[in-house]
Formats: structure tokens, sequence, C-alpha cells
């Protein structure tokens, strides 16, 4: 990798060992990929270790020691959600033990150092980063130092910005240097599709199971869509942008996936059209009968398969502020159909923080509450990701969720359904 004297210096220890060790971790990684240089991060970082877990103490190490150092990130950061919310989403005496003692025990320690290296705020802790309300957008061409798989891939696929698939710690690392190594989804080449996915269903499929099937068919490749413009339109208005990221959010957990294209729609398919396929891309026809069977597929973890649901986590990725409106339009229709006046099933609804402060500002949360539906900005995953929630008979209209738990997936019209108790 061919370094300014500048990025040589900091190498060679010039600027502190600390750092120095911070950017040997990035050179050997990028050479490890064949990167041919670092390039500038020109936005904020989003990490995605947001959860004080006990067990991981070389972190805590770590940040120690960036902390001793005196760095800090040139941008304020996000980070994705925090893992518990004793308020919003009650637990058992044994479960917040097993939280709060065991399993989180340095949450609040971790929080604390997060703060004092860049963290931009007390309502940072978000996957949806990217929102409006968030305010952790990139602009076409940015180039990101982010982890969390479903931010990349909405970064790079709706935003036209440009990241890898980093892991925890990488993502800080280059935040904190401020670039990043040169290959894969950050390049030209690495940018273009080498799967085309013909979309010729009857309808609008599924956001979830639609990015599930191409996630687990394309793996880590770029698809490049076609035929999903025509339910979707050419335009990213806030229906479109939700779906994008539901979507988006399947393909990269039920397969690796950190850049798609859309015929039409996405930045970069509207600017180079075909231009951006590799000539030897290979084709996947997704119909009705496609989409139903991967949905067919799909194993239920639970101990008892017949059993009664005791909690429904929706939002994994965050709610958008469309999506809580719209949920809530169709919780009061399907409890209209029942004859009854709250659900029938513990039901948490997440989103970010910001988003949530918006969206209480409506009559729809009133609604919501009324309902009997709470409202969080948790991690399903992380509070789902432990012997004892696990073991519950929880169900999802989220395939990440579902992917990394043991949670039920349901389309959305029939997890509505039986939270309202419709027969």
């Amino acid at each position: 990798m061919k370094l300014t004297q500048e990025e040589q210096d900091i190498l060679d220890g010039k600027e502190g060992q600390t750092k120095a060790k911070i950017m040997q971790t990035l050179v050997e990684f990028g050479e490890l990929f064949g990167a041919d240089k670092l390039v500038p991060v020109t936005t904020s970082g989003h990490l995605v270790t947001s959860f004080g877990i006990g067990l991981l103490k070389p972190v805590y190490r770590i940040m120690d020691e960036i902390i001793e150092a005196g760095l800090k990130t040139p941008f304020p950061f996000t980070v994705d959600p925090r893992p518990i919310d004793y308020e919003n989403v009650k637990c058992g005496v044994l479960d917040k033990l097993i939280f709060s003692k065991i399993m989180y025990s340095k949450q609040k320690h971790y929080e604390e150092q997060l703060s004092k290296i860049g963290l931009k705020n007390k309502n940072a802790f978000t996957c949806t980063c990217y929102l409006e309300e968030v305010g952790n957008t990139p602009k076409y061409g940015d180039i990101l130092s982010w982890a969390e798989s479903s931010a990349v891939v909405f970064a790079n696929s709706v935003l036209g910005a440009r990241c890898n698939r980093n892991s925890g710690m990488l993502d800080i690392f280059g935040a904190l240097i401020g670039k990043v190594p040169n290959f894969g989804l950050l390049t030209d080449e690495g940018r273009k599709a080498n799967w085309i996915v013909e979309v010729k269903t009857t309808s609008l499929p599924e956001a979830q199971i639609l990015g599930s099937a191409i996630g687990m068919k394309v793996m880590e490749d770029v698809p490049y869509v076609k035929g999903l413009d025509r339910y979707l339109g050419t335009e990213l208005n806030d229906e479109v942008i939700s779906y994008l990221k539901d979507f988006g959010a399947a393909t990269a957990s039920n397969g690796a996936v950190g850049l798609y294209h859309i015929e039409n729609l996405t930045p970069e398919a509207k600017k180079f059209n075909e231009k951006i396929i590799n000539k030897d891309a290979k084709v996947y026809v997704i119909d009705d009968a496609e989409l139903e069977r991967v949905y067919k597929s799909y194993p239920v973890m639970w101990k008892k398969t017949d059993s009664k649901p005791s909690l429904c986590f929706i939002g994994c990725p965050h709610l958008t502020f469309y999506q809580l409106n719209k949920w809530t339009e169709k919780i009061e229709e399907n409890l209209k159909v029942s004859g009854r006046r709250k659900i029938k099933i513990r039901t948490i609804m997440t989103s970010s923080p910001d988003v949530v402060e918006k969206f209480k500002q409506t009559e729809n949360y009133i609604k919501l509450k009324n309902f009997g539906v709470n409202l969080s900005s948790i991690c399903p995953l992380m509070y789902t990701n432990n012997p004892i929630a696990g073991s519950k008979p929880i169900i999802t209209n989220s395939n990440k969720l579902r992917t990394y738990s043991k949670s039920r997936y349901y389309k959305d019209d029939d997890i509505v359904k039986i939270i309202c108790g419709v027969k």
C-alpha cells in the first residue's frame, strides 16, 4: 500500500504509539484486501458496537488507551441502539439480573468511553443513523468508516456514499484516523453489479422476503434489480426509503450484500444505467412462486412450534417516522375488525430516539399508546440474544431479527392480524 508522508509519519509513531497502532491495523487490513492506498473519510462515523457486554474486555482496554492518548474523531459519530430499556421494555427480575449484572454489566462505563472520543449526543443510539431526524446522512460520493450492515448497505445503495462492510473497532479506527483503505465498495470497479435480478411478481413484494431471497442467492455480490421500479416508482420518497431500508437489511443479514442497485431508482443505477453491470453477470428471476418458496423455508426455532406468541418486535432496523404512522393506522384498522380496543399480544415498536421524539408530537402516538403498544429505541436483537429471552415465543416482521435470534417471522399483514386478534 502506498502511503503519503503524513500517513507514514503516523505509522512510524510520530503522533504517538496509540495512533501508530491504529494506523498499523488499518494498513494491514487494507493490504489483506489488496488496497492500493488510504482515502480520506469525509463525514461522520457510525459504530456497530453499542453494547457493554462484560466479556468485551479488550474493547474497553483499547478505548481507555484511545482516551488516554487524547484522540477524538474529527466528526461526531453515531452508534447502534442500546441493548436495554427497562422503562419501555419490561423485564422480569431474572431477565433484569442477567442483563444488568452479567450480559451488559459494562453498559454505563462503555457509553462514558464513547462520549469521551466523539459520540454525537445521548440520542445517537440507532441503526438508522442516516435518517433526516438523526442527521448522520452521507451525501453522494462521501467516504465512510461505518459498521452495522443495514446502515452500510443503505448508505451505499440509496445515498450513493461509499463504505465497505467493516467490523466493530475497524469502524472507530477509521473514524479516528480519518482514513480508510481503498478497496472493494470504495472503488468504481467494486461497485459494479455481478448479478441481474429480474423481479416478475404480480404485486409489490414484501421487502423483507425479497431482500432475503436476493441476499441468500448473491451473498456478498452486488445485485442490479430490474422490475421493482414498476411498484416503487423512480423517486426516493418516504415510503420508498422505508421499503429500501428493510429490503437492504434483509439482503445484508440473510446474505452479505453491501450494495445493491435498483433500476431507475437508486442514484448510481440512474446515473450509469446498465453500464454498471458486469458483462458476465448472472441472472436470478424472482416471481411469486420463488418468494413463497423462500418464505416457507424459514425454520421455526421455538421449542414448541405451536406455542402462542408472548411478545412481538416490529422495527429491526428501527422504524422510520413514515412507518410509525402507517403501523398505527394498520393496528387501528385491524382492531376495528377484531372488535378489540387493545392489542392481544405485547408489542414493542422500535425507532431511533430522535424519530420517537418527533412521533410523540403527533396524535398517532397517543393512539398507539392507547392501543397498548410500547415504543422503544432498544435493539431487539440484543434484547433477544440471551438464553431467557431466546426461549420465549417471540414474533417479528424483521428478517434480520429472525436470522440472528429464535424469533419467528411473519409478513406485515399477518403479524398485525395476530397482535390485534383478527381471526
